[in-house]
Formats: structure tokens, sequence, C-alpha cells
């Protein structure tokens, strides 16, 4: 799925998706070209909850918590240095 074919299918819900295909633009946009529904939440605690839970399970899976009742996903990424991306 795509984000405005999600937003007309759960309108107005909190969703967990995974990004199955995306790419990020020169300006650090992250772009979800293809998206897959993981859970339905109540809230958007909720949303986070479930978020925290998937991601320490799946570390290299690309989850995010959403509402559709936004009109687009303005999702940045963020570079971190180095050392922070170091197991110890």
């Amino acid at each position: 799925m795509i984000w405005s074919e999600l937003r007309q299918a759960y309108h107005n819900q909190w969703l967990i998706i995974e990004a199955l295909e995306a790419h990020t633009t020169p300006d650090t946009q992250r772009h979800l070209d293809h998206i897959a529904i993981v859970e339905m939440c109540k809230s958007g605690g909720d949303a986070m909850q479930s978020y925290r839970r998937l991601h320490q399970q799946y570390p290299i899976r690309e989850f995010y918590f959403v509402n559709t009742g936004r009109e687009t996903l303005d999702i940045c990424e963020r570079k971190y240095p180095k050392k922070f991306l170091i197991n110890h």
C-alpha cells in the first residue's frame, strides 16, 4: 500500500506500519514507497508502546507509529555520530 490508500482505508486511526520499500531524499526526508500495516491501535500511547515492543523484537525492521489523520508523512532521517552506533 501507499500512504494515500492507507488514509482512505483507515481514516483517522493510529497504526503501526512497516516500510517495505523506502528511500531518503538529499534533504534527509524519508519517503515510504510501499507500506504494510502491522497493527491497529486505540490511542497514540498504545501505538508508541507497540512500536517500542516491535522495535525491540525486530531492531532491523523499519517501523513507524502514525495517525492516518495526517495528510502526509513527514519523516526526517536522523544521522547519528558513529560513536552512538557502536554496541558496548
